[in-house]
């Protein structure tokens, strides 16, 4: 199933970027959504290229009840964000891997931060797959609404928070 998702945001690409690499941030979002930020790891400086690995408790509320068989009244989701060094003019791009505990879904992402004259142009392409015989397919299905909206939470709060802090 494929992820596809644009937003703009009023800010320059390092403000976005430092965000997305922001614990408080980070933590306002799980909340957000009702869930809890479990750790967050960051490895090198977000000036350049880094990576940061969060996991975060997530209710299942909101899931359709044909992934909730598999995984209960809530997940562990560990979000790995792999980013390069910025480009000549700013923009950069991250590849995300998403890892669902108890849940057979696999989700692959790349998102871009577009550096758009000042403001940020956040592109997000990626795929969910489900490793399960028959029912992996109805399973990413049935998921991949829900994992679009997770990763497109944290684009549409950078605004605000920029705004506000």
């Amino acid at each position: 199933m494929a992820l596809s998702a644009s937003t703009t945001v009023q800010h320059s690409v390092d403000r976005v970027a430092a965000v997305f690499a922001n614990e408080d941030f980070l933590r306002h979002t799980s909340e957000l959504v009702g869930g809890t930020l479990e750790s967050f790891v960051i490895d090198g400086d977000p000036a350049g290229a880094f990576s940061t690995t969060t996991v975060r408790t997530i209710p299942t509320t909101r899931m359709p009840d044909i992934a909730r068989k598999f995984v209960g009244e809530s997940v562990n989701v560990t979000q790995v964000e792999t980013w390069a060094a910025p480009t000549a003019d700013g923009s950069r791009h991250s590849n995300i891997s998403l890892k669902i505990a108890g849940a057979p879904l696999d989700v692959k992402a790349v998102q871009r931060l577009v550096s758009d004259a000042g403001s940020t142009r956040i592109e997000l392409e990626g795929t969910v797959t489900s490793s399960v015989p028959f029912l992996g397919g109805k399973i990413a299905d049935a998921a991949e609404p829900m994992v679009g909206k997770a990763l497109n939470i944290q684009s549409q709060q950078a605004q605000a928070w920029l705004e506000s802090h």
